[in-house]
């Protein structure tokens, strides 16, 4: 059989790691080949072996057949390979077309010939219906144009085989369904696309073959069209998984968090929480649906303190935390995981042990008079990491070591461990495979039958209906409905996070 790209027995090792332990994948011309596996389960380091960001200890690479040594990315390129990574590479005060052809500028005269450049890149992306403006900064387009830069980055460079690492984890649902047809059409030029993810949905819709890796070994490839979502989930992370989180009826008692005609504008000046009003009750989970940029980000920022409101009253317990600093707030009983975890959640470059005590180090028994006492910040770490099944070689392992998902578990273990009053949960399962989505899924539950008040904020309208136990939908920066999860659907969501109608007041 004819394979555009195969990976044979490839050994990848880190200190104290055996990250790929004789994996082998096989890649035809023509089809979407997804790569499933846990978070740390080895796939991002497979496709950088693939993409010549590592080099493996064993194992063979093979293009079309013939045997390669794919030293570095341009190497990679140079057999047609492109990668569109998960964290995207971009210069946010470059031009769309600056960023695509940064270290391969055409040139005319010895000098860059951007108009050129701008050419290729409309039609590029005109013949793939990527719909993106070349002229246009990174700073001023959204998180899915730029992952559609990323992916004209690789086509302008001339790749036949796409590898995508976790591309739908900061993409709202419309912008993931833009981004499977934009995939298909791929397809349909003759490209090959390597998945990297652990959404077993869209592997089902979108891929035809699917091969599982579970902690550095290679488990089995099968046909998609012959698997289901609950065979996937056993093969990926060995045991059966529960798609639906048991919990007994909330009791809802004290109101903790109380919104009254809150507005809130963002950096641009421009007003996106328009006059809104919110509460949330001990013992229950308040869901918040919605389309992303219509003041989710700035509702949460003002709660937590990284945003000044304009007007209105924000009160925990009773509390007005109205501009207060963020600390502050923080020792009110407030805890917050943030949707952005590198930017709000982590300190990339402190070790992990550091990082699980970034909001209580100054505080017994981390540290007396000021010096902090490591050896208890260690034994907190080790016990958090074991809780929360953190793969990471060590807690003094860098947090940019960790991938994607483990990072989001350290942060989720300090957040939900300091167990506040109100916990803010804004993406919480992003990047998390389904055994970890479970497990956090379960310490919500768990937090709000000690009586905690969560607010949950999630592009995944499962989750949302899930979890919630009231569901609460923003639109255009004000709450245009409070609904109970059994009476609605996705599909009644939708249109009304679309700005449809319904004869429903605020959220209160």
């Amino acid at each position: 059989m004819d394979y555009i790209i195969e990976m044979l027995h490839i050994r990848k090792e880190f200190p104290g790691i055996v990250a790929n332990d004789n994996i082998t994948l096989q890649v035809k011309k023509g089809e979407i080949h997804a790569l499933l596996g846990e978070n740390g389960a080895g796939k991002s380091t497979l496709m950088n072996v693939l993409f010549g960001l590592y080099q493996p200890e064993e194992g063979e690479i093979r293009v079309k057949g013939k045997n390669v040594k794919i030293t570095n990315p341009s190497v990679a390129n140079h057999y047609g390979i492109g990668m569109v990574h998960q964290h995207f590479m971009l210069v946010d005060t470059f031009t769309v077309t600056q960023n695509i052809i940064l270290g391969s500028e055409p040139t005319k005269k010895g000098q860059i010939d951007l108009k050129t450049a701008e050419k290729e890149v409309q039609e590029i992306s005109d013949r793939y219906g990527l719909k993106v403006d070349p002229k246009a900064k990174i700073k001023d387009i959204s998180v899915g144009m730029q992952q559609r830069v990323e992916i004209l980055k690789t086509l302008y460079r001339g790749a036949d085989v796409l590898i995508f690492d976790e591309p739908t984890a900061v993409l709202t649902p419309q912008e993931i369904d833009e981004l499977m047809d934009i995939m298909k059409s791929l397809i349909k030029e003759g490209k090959s696309i390597i998945l990297i993810t652990h959404k077993l949905k869209e592997i089902m819709i979108a891929c035809d073959m699917c091969t599982v890796i579970r902690n550095g070994k290679g488990i089995r490839t099968i046909p998609v069209a012959n698997t289901s979502v609950e065979e996937l989930a056993s093969l990926m992370v060995g045991r059966k998984v529960s798609f639906k989180t048991e919990k007994k009826v909330a009791t809802p008692k004290e109101i903790v968090l109380e919104i009254e005609d809150l507005v809130v504008k963002d950096s641009r000046k421009v007003t996106m929480v328009k006059g809104l009003h919110l509460n949330v009750k001990a013992g229950e989970i308040v869901g918040i649906a919605g389309v992303d940029g219509n003041g989710q980000t700035e509702l949460i920022e003002a709660i937590t303190g990284l945003a000044k409101a304009q007007s209105g009253k924000i009160l925990l317990n009773k509390k007005n935390i109205t501009n207060l600093s963020p600390r502050k707030i923080t020792e009110s009983g407030l805890a917050h995981i943030p949707q952005d975890r590198h930017k709000l959640g982590l300190v990339l470059d402190f070790p992990v042990s550091e990082n699980i005590v970034l909001q209580t180090y100054y505080q017994q028994p981390f540290s007396k008079n000021k010096i902090l006492i490591y050896n208890k910040i260690y034994d907190k770490a080790k016990k958090l990491i074991k809780e929360y099944d953190v793969r990471s070689p060590s807690i003094h392992t860098k947090a940019r070591a960790l991938s994607g998902g483990n990072q989001q578990k350290v942060i989720a273990s300090r957040e939900i461990d300091r167990s506040p009053d109100l916990l803010i949960a804004a993406q919480p399962t992003r990047g998390l495979d389904v055994g970890a989505i479970e497990f956090i899924h379960r310490k919500l539950v768990e937090e709000r039958d000690k009586g905690r008040a969560i607010l949950l904020i999630s592009f995944e309208l499962d989750e949302i209906l899930d979890l919630s136990d009231r569901i609460g939908v923003i639109f255009d920066g004000k709450m245009v409905a409070d609904l109970q999860p059994e009476q609605t659907n996705e599909e009644e969501l939708g249109l009304l996070m679309a700005g449809s109608k319904r004869e429903v007041g605020g959220i209160s």
